[in-house]
């Protein structure tokens, strides 16, 4: 089959890589949509040493299903953790962080941008026939946004800020106005002030951010810039989100944390029926965030658009 492909921080488009194998409880999938996000990126500069076929945020149908008769043909999204289900953290309801775990596209199992790959059959989520592919490829990416929500208690008298407006800091700021919380986005580009200021989200300018002052910071850039931002913006026993990973290593200041009582929350994969709720209810509106559409052809080209300084989505038909 044809898909891209990473080895050594090297991207290729190949057809010649080999089918997936069926593991007890899998099923095979056909892409209709996929989406390429940061993490996809920070992959390719040697974030985490992968090798093999890129990407975990897709809608997909179903086309074998052994066992499961009733999923195939059926339109679908899927949690990308593959987990035990049998270690101390799968037990204790921690399965994203099973310990023996492997992530689609990121860490020892082959990902979307191909013409087929697997998922365990208890990863899937039904998509609604009231729900576009358009949005449909942004639920894994929402669900993400959405996992502040269930560490976090955000009240609508909080002050929250969120520095960067890109993908992923565009669907948080979403999310997170739905709570009525005092909200705030830190956005560079023009682009990404309009999508903001057209939900009624409050923007700043990076020379603006307010010092010592929000009850609540998310960084979603994964940049050490980033992350200086957000910490001189949270008061004192505030609560700073790092929503984003982090390609370098990162300079803290551990005594302050520790001064200043600052709660420091790491925050990754999320909830998936409550992403979906969102979409079937037009509460938010992830379509709006695509920049561009390329073929899985022209797939090593979309990658290195979409590291473009203001690209928001680009997405890979098939």
């Amino acid at each position: 089959m044809q898909g891209i492909w990473l080895d050594n921080k090297k991207l290729t488009f190949r057809k010649d890589i080999p089918n997936p194998n069926l593991a007890e409880g899998d099923v095979l999938i056909r892409p209709r949509l996929s989406g390429i996000c940061s993490t996809d990126l920070e992959l390719v500069k040697g974030y985490y040493p992968f090798k093999g076929v890129l990407g975990h945020e897709f809608v997909g149908e179903v086309v074998e299903a052994p066992g499961y008769p009733e999923l195939e043909g059926e339109r679908v999204v899927g949690e990308i953790n593959i987990v035990c289900g049998n270690c101390i953290h799968c037990q204790g309801g921690r399965s994203t962080h099973c310990l023996y775990r492997n992530v689609l596209g990121i860490s020892g199992h082959d990902g979307v941008f191909a013409d087929y790959f697997t998922l365990p059959a208890a990863n899937l989520h039904l998509v609604s026939d009231f729900i576009p592919d358009e949005q449909a490829v942004f639920v894994e990416p929402l669900a993400a946004a959405l996992q502040i929500r269930e560490q976090v208690q955000i009240n609508p008298s909080d002050n929250v800020l969120i520095i960067g407006a890109g993908r992923l800091g565009q669907l948080v700021a979403q999310t997170l106005s739905l709570t009525g919380c005092i909200l705030s986005v830190v956005a560079r580009y023009d682009n990404q002030r309009k999508l903001l200021e057209k939900r009624g989200i409050a923007v700043l300018d990076e020379d603006k951010i307010p010092q010592g002052t929000m009850d609540i910071v998310v960084d979603t850039t994964g940049s050490p810039m980033g992350f200086d931002a957000a910490r001189s913006s949270v008061r004192n026993r505030g609560t700073l989100i790092l929503k984003s990973t982090y390609a370098s290593t990162l300079d803290i200041d551990a005594s302050s944390l520790v001064v200043d009582e600052i709660t420091l929350v790491g925050s990754r994969c999320g909830p998936f029926a409550p992403a979906l709720q969102l979409m079937r209810e037009k509460l938010v509106d992830p379509a709006s965030l695509i920049s561009t559409t390329f073929p899985i052809e022209n797939g090593v080209m979309a990658l290195n658009q979409a590291g473009e300084k203001g690209i928001l989505k680009v997405l890979l038909t098939y």
